[in-house]
């Protein structure tokens, strides 16, 4: 797979001859410098991007075919995304800031409440669900934004550097949070990032250097 920028009259090759295949319930990274095509990987296989040659497949669909209603549909279906800067509604509550991704979905008003509460309980903020964002620290606006990427329960989560508005103690707890919803809904993890606390509770680690994958390490290597 190949992914090309227009830059003036010429190209920048973002991607160059990646090759990769992650299976139901990993916990993996992509990891390298910035401008190492982390961000732009991630925005393909979340179809938020398409690529210029070759085809990225999720969850059995061609994002190379998809239009943007199906795109869309994927993301809201089976997709969920955390970003390093929240993106939360400073309007509205924590509960509504979770419940918002359920709104596209076909789901009672109870049914809703029932996701919101069990996602704001998964990340220990249950008693927060009506505050304003505003009124809370970093670490537990990011336990807001992944309560809102796992409330409709997904199989993939995409997490760009989820930890780099957070201090060294809340971004262990994130992580554990996150490792431990992997592993209790088998929810696949995919990170893109450059924090070794991070890489530190990956059970993959791929890391891409000028668009091209250089390393591919799995379990056992990453604990010697």
């Amino acid at each position: 797979m190949e992914k090309q920028f227009p830059v003036g009259k010429s190209f920048f090759t973002a991607l160059r001859d990646v090759n990769l295949d992650f299976g139901e319930g990993e916990f993996a990274g992509l990891v390298g410098p910035s401008g190492s095509g982390k961000t732009t990987l991630l925005n393909i296989i979340g179809s938020l991007d398409q690529p210029t040659k070759g085809d990225a497949e999720v969850m059995g669909k061609s994002i190379s075919e998809l239009n943007h209603k199906q795109a869309a549909q994927l993301r809201n279906e089976h997709i969920g995304f955390i970003f390093q800067t929240y993106n939360l509604l400073p309007v509205y509550t924590v509960f509504e800031n979770v419940e918002f991704s359920l709104l596209l979905q076909n789901h009672t008003a109870a049914e809703r409440k029932k996701a919101v509460m069990e996602a704001l309980d998964w990340v220990g903020i249950a008693d927060k669900a009506k505050l304003k964002p505003s009124t809370l620290s970093g670490g537990e606006c990011q336990r807001i934004a992944i309560a809102r990427a796992m409330v409709k329960k997904p199989k993939l989560v995409l997490a760009d550097e989820p930890t780099a508005n957070l201090d060294s103690k809340n971004s262990h707890h994130i992580l554990q949070t996150m490792k431990k919803l992997n592993e209790e809904l088998k929810t696949t993890f995919l990170f893109a990032t450059h924090d070794e606390k991070v890489m530190g509770y990956l059970d993959r680690i791929v890391k891409l250097e000028d668009g091209r994958v250089v390393e591919d390490l799995v379990n056992e290597k990453l604990k010697m």
